[in-house]
């Protein structure tokens, strides 16, 4: 058989027996099964392609993997990340002795040996500092990540430079794949994603009511007023702040007292100090308040004196016992830790934060696999759990309510991770029309995997529908007014008569009332590096759609001396015409929006005993139907029922409507 490497035959048993020999075939060429499986063109496909993988964590190790053994020939990988403890059980890749190393050179190294031919390129660097033109190199993207900022930077990226990105993502035992292709398919951010939750400032301060509560008050205020910067705003909901101004201010000059206390950070008494303050005073404070407590139980301040003399009462001579030393508790990560208990790991977490601000000066932030924060969050929460007669944690779950861990199983990667290696070879075979979005849903009634034929661009997305190009600037000369008067006029499409507005990344920059810094170069403005530039035109006749452009700096040497004087030049456009020229698509018209149906209530049609059709009154939405004169309601009369078959319907995930699954493409197991 062609292809098929020659058997040899060796003795065995010592080779004295002639006739005693047993035929063996060497191991073939490592690309012999995968041709044979894949075929020759498309084998050979997947040996020329370039691709990147962004994220190196538990997709990611799993994706590099089969993209590997599959032999692409070279593949690009991104992780700014490093190894931790906790990835160890899923993230195979790494061991003990890799932790705090580099996850995108580890990973590297552990992959080369499945296939020293591939060629494999690592960055220990962030994503974001990539330019439009490296996505440029790549004909497929794997996003590989577990975070939405950096999701939608990357799909941004792609659909500015025309990639075809391949977004995956796993939650729990669940699991999706889907391809993304600029004006073939729906981009990531086509449909409108969960921000994560914020609380309301009053409830975290002064009315916990949830283990949450307490646990995000310790992360996000506490331990950011006393050891990292002032707090986190993301984790708070100021949106009533005008409803509850009193309690606001109140909080305000909490806050400012205990940024006072934080001077006393190297003193003695500072422990005392910052448990008065928070544990007790402020909840003497709240206790005050009777107006708030009218439909809940009161907290109940706690004195400092009154526990650590608990704590002393059971000590041995010369310092804690056994039972309240950190080494003891941090070793019973799935208990929940006493009042006592709580204290004694406050004490003792309080004192190594101390330390470490002393020695480095580095504000602290919290970590969920830094044992010191961990530790100081759980205490504190728990504390406050108790002044507030709240459920306590355990470090445990602590730990991932505070990290906002979405569990993650291993074997849930390694499918996904194959699926997107499918998708790949869908892609490469017969196009983006091949590769339906896969779902993995175990839970399903019908199939573990279901497919639904890929969704069509939103014509409204902020992302896919504008017009996007790149540029080269010289940023110690260009200006405003370089980009406003020559640029958008000449190369953009927009006449004299538009109404350019200019923003970057959210600040407005210019517009028909905003040109006082038209005559600013883009360094003074604190640009001083790549950056987007958004072009709108908000002319009430406006034609075209935003523009986007990827204004990069032009590097020294040849690049820099080509501007010959210029401040910028055009580079590239994602889409131009035949003379090379932008070719900048309009705006689709609206539709008009159909009549509104007159309202009606939720009557329905009903039938009568002889059949007839009734047609019920009509009221006013929001109306009741006239009584009779004795007060009831009328009767309506019975409708008569028709059964229908029921419909097997494939739930999806991310809360889509289900359709019919399209089984061209799609990836099914058997029943059995």
């Amino acid at each position: 058989m062609e292809g098929v490497p020659a058997p040899v035959t060796l003795p065995i048993n010592g080779g004295k027996p002639a006739e005693a020999k047993q035929t063996l075939r060497p191991y073939p060429d490592r690309d012999y099964h995968v041709e044979k499986t894949l075929g020759k063109d498309l084998n050979r496909k997947v040996k020329e392609s370039r691709v990147l993988v962004v994220g190196a964590g538990g997709i990611g190790c799993e994706l590099l993997k089969a993209l590997v053994l599959s032999g692409f020939g070279e593949i690009h990988l991104v992780d700014l990340d490093t190894i931790d403890l906790s990835n160890l059980n899923r993230q195979f890749l790494f061991r003990r002795e890799h932790i705090k190393k580099s996850k995108a050179l580890v990973a590297r190294e552990a992959a080369q040996r499945f296939n020293p031919n591939v060629n494999l390129v690592a960055y220990h660097s962030d994503i974001k500092t990539f330019p439009v033109s490296f996505y440029r190199q790549f004909d497929l993207v794997f996003n590989a990540l577990d975070n939405l900022d950096a999701r939608r930077h990357v799909n941004r990226m792609c659909v500015a430079s025309d990639r075809i990105l391949i977004e995956s993502g796993t939650t729990g035992f669940n699991g999706q794949v889907q391809v993304i292709k600029r004006g073939v398919t729906a981009c990531y951010d086509c449909t409108p994603k969960e921000v994560p939750k914020s609380f309301p400032v009053c409830t975290i301060r002064s009315t916990p009511s949830q283990p949450i509560h307490c646990i995000v008050w310790a992360k996000s205020y506490l331990l950011n007023e006393i050891f990292g910067e002032s707090e986190d705003e993301s984790a708070f909901d100021h949106s009533a702040d005008a409803q509850n101004a009193t309690e606001i201010a109140e909080l305000r000059k909490e806050a400012q007292a205990l940024k006072e206390i934080r001077q006393s950070l190297q003193k003695d008494n500072f422990m005392q100090m910052l448990f008065d303050k928070v544990f007790n005073s402020d909840i003497v404070r709240l206790r005050s308040m009777e107006d708030m407590w009218k439909t809940r139980a009161k907290p109940e301040p706690i004195v400092y004196d009154e526990v650590w003399q608990r704590v002393r009462s059971s000590s041995d001579v010369g310092g804690l016992k056994q039972e309240y030393s950190a080494d003891v508790l941090s070793h019973g990560g799935q208990k929940v830790w006493s009042l006592e208990e709580n204290f004694a790991m406050l004490r003792d977490s309080i004192s190594r934060l101390v330390q470490r601000s002393a020695s480095s000066g580095a504000v602290i932030e919290f970590d969920k696999d830094d044992i010191d924060t961990l530790d100081f969050v759980t205490s504190a929460a728990n504390i406050r759990a108790a002044i507030f007669g709240i459920d306590r944690k355990s470090r445990f779950d602590i730990k991932q309510m505070a990290g906002n861990i979405i569990p993650a199983i291993a074997t849930t990667n390694a499918i996904v991770a194959s699926l997107c290696v499918l998708e790949a070879f869908k892609i490469l075979s017969d196009g983006v029309q091949a590769s339906p979005e896969v779902f993995l849903m175990p839970s399903a009634n019908d199939r573990m995997l279901s497919s639904d034929r890929s969704r069509k661009p939103n014509p409204d997305c902020p992302v896919c529908n504008p017009f996007y190009a790149t540029a080269t600037a010289d940023f110690s000369k260009i200006t405003i007014r370089d980009l406003v008067e020559d640029l958008a006029l000449k190369h953009l499409g927009f006449s004299e008569d538009s109404e350019i507005a200019l923003s970057s990344d959210g600040a407005l920059l210019y517009d028909v009332e905003e040109t006082e810094s038209l005559d600013k170069k883009l360094c003074d403005l604190g640009i001083k590096t790549s950056a987007w530039m958004k072009f709108i035109d908000e002319s009430d006749d406006a034609e075209n759609v935003d523009i986007h452009i990827w204004l990069e700096a032009a590097p020294q040497g040849p690049e820099l001396e080509a501007l010959s004087g210029k401040s910028y030049a055009v580079a590239s456009y994602c889409n131009s015409n035949p003379d090379g020229t932008a070719n900048i698509p309009k705006k689709p018209k609206k539709a008009a929006p159909a009549p509104a149906p007159a309202p009606m209530n939720s009557a329905s049609i009903t039938v009568d005993d002889d059949d007839d059709l009734i047609i019920p009154e009509i009221q006013p939405s929001g109306t009741k139907r006239a009584r009779d004169d004795d007060g009831e309601q009328p009767a309506a009369k019975k409708a008569k029922v028709v059964d229908e078959a029921p419909t097997s319907v494939v739930p999806v995930l991310a809360s889509e409507p289900a359709k019919p699954a399209d089984t061209n493409g799609a990836i099914t197991l058997d029943d059995d």
